[in-house]
């Protein structure tokens, strides 16, 4: 048998254990969601890239919204109430706890559209973690530039460390081995694993370990994806070898499978797709008979649809388990005149939880309230109760000026007070 017949085989015996495991555990699970208190316990944040949810106009050969693109049916089908997925072995409706905004702008985003311009990606995650770019503007690796991007300990990820919550970041295409001096698509023991400072991409070497994803040969790993390296109190310091102490809070993102069926995840889960599976960029070849931006949008979604049900098989999620489907910026969509930093641009922000706000008409409730990315921080520091020091807010950066999320949940999951 070949190294890539025998490690997918590997690979599907693994998943099967998984969810014979999930299975047999499923009733259990259920009862015990129906005694716990209905509080969040577990966030899972999947990032995805620079496509809007809806935008003016659709222009040929350029940037497609998400929002009803045949391209991403999952995603569709998670708001329209079609969703099934077998979760447990069992076919379900999983729109029956999504919810999602129609109002979730870019940071500082006004109608007029005059208003500083956030972008490129990287000061989002910034902005994810601290309610600010810190005045960056740029996609460099955290010690590209001297001084560092983040020197401050006033970041989401860091108060929770701190408040003795746990934190993890999965990231694809990081900690792989190498055979004859190239990467290739299995990951390090723990033991070896680093925090993932430098920004890598290429194709894997001889073994033809194809990515789960898209089949492709491609890796494409970029830390301005990755939030938590920009902090010292997050990264450990300049460090890239195993010595780093925070180097086991990075994962590669073939763990999540064993940490989800072990029990082993953390209350916040940072979760990102390399660049191909993120919709970020497109693969050389296309996929599934598709290119430029159609392809990258059905690369992140088809990459959703697996690691979604993932999640919904775990205890974790069923624990009080909440995942995010979060986009990081807004995209020009090539229109005449198209500014995508006004309101007409808006982000996609799905909420799926069975702490969600219930469905409407037998249709998961879509919030028109105005969010960004300052929401969702607000919201973490509300439900894990941790608060900024040394400023007048106990809210980071902007977060003290935005709504929270509560209006995505059921009445009473999301606190009002960090």
């Amino acid at each position: 048998m070949s190294r890539f017949r025998y490690a997918r085989a590997i690979g599907v015996l693994a998943l099967l254990a998984a969810m014979s495991s999930w299975s047999a555990s499923a009733q259990q699970n259920d009862d015990d969601w129906n005694n716990n208190s209905r509080e969040v316990k577990h966030v899972f944040v999947i990032a995805l890239e620079n496509h809007n949810w809806t935008q003016p106009a659709t222009v040929p050969g350029g940037i497609g919204q998400i929002f009803q693109n045949p391209n991403a049916p999952f995603i569709n089908s998670l708001v329209n109430g079609t969703a099934l997925v077998y979760v447990d072995g069992h076919l379900k409706n999983i729109s029956e706890e999504v919810s999602y905004a129609t109002a979730y702008h870019n940071v500082l985003a006004t109608p007029s559209g005059n208003n500083p311009h956030i972008h490129p990606s990287e000061p989002n995650y910034l902005w994810a973690e601290a309610g600010t770019n810190f005045g960056i503007l740029d996609d460099d690796d955290p010690y590209a530039d001297n001084p560092p991007n983040a020197q401050t300990t006033q970041n989401l990820s860091g108060l929770l460390q701190k408040a003795g919550w746990t934190w993890k970041s999965y990231q694809e295409d990081t900690d792989l081995q190498t055979a004859n001096g190239q990467l290739i698509n299995l990951p390090l023991s723990a033991d070896e694993w680093t925090v993932p400072l430098v920004s890598l991409s290429g194709v894997f070497g001889p073994g033809n370990y194809l990515n789960a994803y898209n089949d492709s040969t491609e890796y494409n790993y970029a830390c301005k994806h990755n939030p938590q390296v920009f902090f010292t109190d997050t990264n450990g310091g300049n460090n890239a070898t195993t010595t780093n102490p925070l180097s086991h809070n990075y994962a590669p993102l073939q763990q999540l499978a064993f940490d989800l069926k072990q029990d082993r995840v953390a209350n916040y889960n940072w979760i990102t797709p390399d660049q191909y599976n993120e919709m970020h960029s497109g693969l050389s070849t296309g996929f599934t008979g598709l290119t430029g931006d159609a392809a990258n949008i059905r690369l992140g979604d088809n990459t959703l649809s697996r690691l979604v049900p993932m999640i919904l098989s775990s205890q974790a999620y069923k624990d009080g388990g909440v995942i995010i489907l979060w986009w990081d910026e807004t995209e020009n969509d090539g229109a005449p005149g198209d500014n995508q930093d006004d309101f007409n641009h808006t982000l996609g922000e799905i909420i799926i939880s069975r702490l969600g706000h219930p469905n409407v008409n037998s249709l998961p409730y879509a919030s028109a309230i105005d969010y960004s990315h300052s929401s969702d921080l607000r919201t973490m520091q509300e439900i894990f109760h941790v608060k900024a020091k040394g400023g007048t807010s106990p809210f980071l950066g902007d977060a003290a000026n935005a709504n929270d999320l509560s209006d995505l949940f059921a009445p009473g999951v999301i606190p009002t007070e960090p």
